[in-house]
């Protein structure tokens, strides 16, 4: 894999890096259970990151999505949402 999955929304704007797009420079998927969800994601009054919305999926901790090679989002894009942050573009194997 010689790329990074893009993020190309994120509608949880709750977070702080959160900024008309994702601004982190990259986040990581993991979550709980059935709820695959952004780990970067962090509730403040600040915000932080990048000065633009170019963040990507650095790792994904979620095994079971048809999308994890060796730990990394072979995704083309992904979609986060919700107030905590879930990542809509995970499928289950």
């Amino acid at each position: 894999m010689s790329t990074v999955a893009a993020i190309t929304s994120c509608a949880t704007t709750s977070c702080a890096y959160n900024h008309e797009g994702c601004t982190a420079y990259a986040i990581t998927i993991g979550g709980q259970d059935s709820a695959p969800s952004c780990t970067t994601f962090i509730s403040l009054d600040a915000r932080g990151g990048l000065p633009v919305a170019e963040g990507h999926v650095g790792a994904c901790q979620r095994l079971e999505c048809v999308h994890n090679t060796d730990l990394m989002c072979s995704a083309e894009a992904v979609t986060i949402g919700g107030q905590t942050a879930g990542c809509l573009s995970y499928e289950a194997r």
